[in-house]
């Protein structure tokens, strides 16, 4: 059995991917990975708070590992804790992280070089899965998100903060991506099959990020 940390954007794939690794003999799994930008102490792209990606932590019972972003600081510095705190876990005998990407091959293809300078291997396990199907399994699995931002160019203002569900599937034109792989729509997983309780939230205001994304403040 391998030892592996999950990188965990508090969204449905990550939730997923965790959920599939969890139950697979081959891995342990000790940790999640989760990047907050340090300006706003949310998670990048998702908007979701701390506190809240600590609530997901401590429901789901793993240990969370935080790598903090400040843009103005540059990649590269990011990259050189992101680095370090991975090295933390290979002296650990950690040599596995698993990841929730689906189809984007360049961007796979950057995560494994990334991994492979330092002795680490990237696992994929929802890697080419049919993302009609994957988005069913979530919802058959009992898993509950709500979508916490929106790519303005591909989805209207309505599907902010929606529940993940058969009716939300049905209502995305057909440009878009069920599992909103191509950033369409961001996720924050609330409950399922990995949480030992729900995590309790109440929809705040909404603002734009990026001058594209509409997202919606979800506080405690």
């Amino acid at each position: 059995m391998e030892k592996a940390i999950v990188s965990w954007s508090t969204g449905k794939d990550s939730a997923l991917a965790l959920h599939s690794t969890l139950n697979d003999p081959e891995y342990k799994t000790i940790a999640l990975l989760t990047t907050v930008a340090a300006s706003s102490n949310r998670v990048s792209m998702h908007g979701v708070h701390r506190a809240l990606l600590e609530q997901q932590a401590a429901s789901i019972g793993l240990p969370l590992k935080i790598v903090s972003f400040t843009p103005n600081e540059g990649i590269e510095i990011y990259e050189t804790s992101l680095q370090e705190v991975l090295l933390e876990y290979q002296h650990k005998g950690v040599k596995i992280v698993v990841i929730g990407d689906i189809f984007l091959d360049n961007l796979r293809k950057e995560r494994e070089a990334k991994l492979a300078k330092i002795g680490m291997k990237a696992v994929f396990p929802l890697w080419k899965r049919n993302t009609r199907d994957l988005a069913c399994a979530f919802i058959n699995l009992g898993f509950k998100a709500i979508t916490t931002s929106i790519d303005t160019t591909a989805l209207g203002k309505e599907f902010l903060g929606r529940m993940i569900d058969e009716e939300f599937l049905a209502r995305l034109p057909a440009s878009v991506d069920p599992c909103g792989e191509n950033g369409e729509f961001h996720t924050f997983v609330f409950d399922g099959p990995i949480f030992a309780r729900p995590v309790s939230f109440t929809i705040g205001e909404q603002y734009i990020f990026d001058d594209r994304y509409l997202n919606c403040d979800l506080t405690i």
